[in-house]
């Protein structure tokens, strides 16, 4: 019964052991690809210009719109 226990924690000792060695690979390779992939494919540095910051005015429009009559209805 002794040496069952003793096995057991052999093994156990012995799977936790790989497990933490399969992380710390899977970490340095992880390490590696970000640095690789920011070296290879920096980010684009911000524009900066008069462009239109992507909001549609007729949008915005018919948004106010439609919450100022969904406002003046619920009054009634």
């Amino acid at each position: 019964m002794e040496n069952m226990v003793s096995e057991s924690f052999k093994y156990m000792i012995l799977g936790m052991g790989i497990v933490f060695v399969f992380l710390y690979v899977m970490v340095l390779v992880l390490q590696l690809q970000t640095r690789l992939i920011k070296k290879y494919f920096p980010p684009k540095p911000p524009e900066t210009g008069n462009k239109p910051d992507g909001v549609d005015k007729k949008k915005v429009a018919a948004a106010i719109a439609a919450i100022q009559h969904h406002k003046n209805f619920a009054n009634k």
